[in-house]
């Protein structure tokens, strides 16, 4: 089959198509997807780069996210059957653990990613558990259904389960235009909060105030802090959500209202953050990590999008050939949703 692969870490040069064997069933609970998109995350490009302690087979095939129609089911499997049209949760866990058994999978020690630990959806086929596939909506395209899964869950996980977001609530969200932070506002907005986005890209801004941004913030020419204060009478945000890290961590606590939640998924600008502990304990601050996401959570977040009021916002749709120009395209951080790859036209 083809497939987009990383024939060696270290860079987007290492990238190139390549035929692969088609994966076989390895459980019995396992299904085989005939892929029809896949999309693109943040994640592809560090494992371009190379990730410490992630070791690979080359060629290893991308991409975390996808979706299609399923082509083989094994012996155990009965929620799904061939011709089925499913979007793919790229989290693996073991199943058998203390923290699976209590529905915590993203906690699990043997987590892993599709594309990340295991060969992932940027190829004609993949496999996966049955366990990890969500039906496709009807009304939903395959652009859609690929752009889904990491992003909403990712932020699902964050502002639900972890900071609690309640009705009325002020959100901060940093660095709008990546594919979590879009699925943030959504979330946030669908829990019934206020938010503020921020945004190097004033067109960036200009879109996101159409789905429902209460504010944006031209972090490159504005004070967010001081702005951030001044839109909520000078209390602050009540969460903030930071996955840049570096350049923006100290930014975030000081827009934070006193017993505000900062929760983080990741470094995009870098992982090493400093923080005066006594601010921590006089303010009350709650400091989030949060990864992915459970099976249940992935089950909710799919039953949003049945209901047509959780869907990701796409910025555009390449064919298969242009797979690689995507990648480039989503380090030079210019798109304003999902980029996703239409690997069987």
């Amino acid at each position: 089959m083809r497939a987009l692969v990383l024939t060696a870490t270290g860079g987007l040069e290492h990238l190139a198509f390549a035929d692969v064997p088609v994966p076989e069933l390895a459980d019995p609970g396992d299904v085989r997807i005939r892929v029809h998109a896949a999309a693109l995350n943040h994640l592809d490009l560090f494992v371009a780069k190379g990730l410490p302690g992630v070791q690979h087979q080359f060629p290893h095939v991308m991409g975390a996210d996808g979706a299609g129609v399923v082509d083989a089911t094994g012996d155990a499997v009965t929620t799904v059957r061939p011709g089925d049209r499913v979007m793919i949760n790229p989290g693996l866990s073991c199943g058998r653990c203390a923290a699976c058994g209590a529905g915590e999978e993203s906690l699990c020690d043997a987590f892993r990613l599709l594309g990340e630990h295991r060969p992932g959806t940027a190829a004609e086929y993949v496999v996966v558990p049955a366990a990890n596939v969500a039906p496709v909506p009807a009304a939903m395209g395959w652009a859609q259904a690929a752009a889904f899964p990491l992003a909403t869950l990712t932020a699902w996980r964050m502002l639900v389960t972890r900071a609690r977001v309640q009705p009325g609530e002020t959100v901060l969200i940093w660095g709008i235009g990546g594919g979590v932070a879009m699925a943030a506002l959504q979330v946030a907005l669908l829990r019934g909060a206020r938010v503020i986005v921020t945004s190097s890209s004033d067109a960036k801004l200009e879109r996101v105030r159409a789905l429902g941004a209460h504010a944006g913030l031209n972090h490159a020419t504005l004070d967010v802090v001081r702005e951030v204060r001044r839109l909520t009478d000078g209390a602050g945000a009540d969460v903030v959500v930071d996955s840049i890290g570096e350049p923006t961590w100290q930014s975030s606590l000081r827009a934070l209202r006193r017993g505000g939640r900062l929760v983080t998924c990741g470094a995009t600008g870098g992982p090493m953050v400093g923080l005066d502990v006594r601010k921590l304990f006089w303010h009350q601050w709650s400091i989030l990590g949060s990864t992915m996401g459970s099976r249940a959570e992935f089950a909710a977040i799919a039953a949003e999008a049945a209901e047509g009021r959780l869907w990701p916002v796409v910025d555009r749709t390449v064919p298969f050939d242009e797979a690689i120009a995507a990648f480039h395209a989503l380090a030079e951080g210019t798109q304003a949703g999902k980029l996703v790859i239409e690997v069987r036209p």
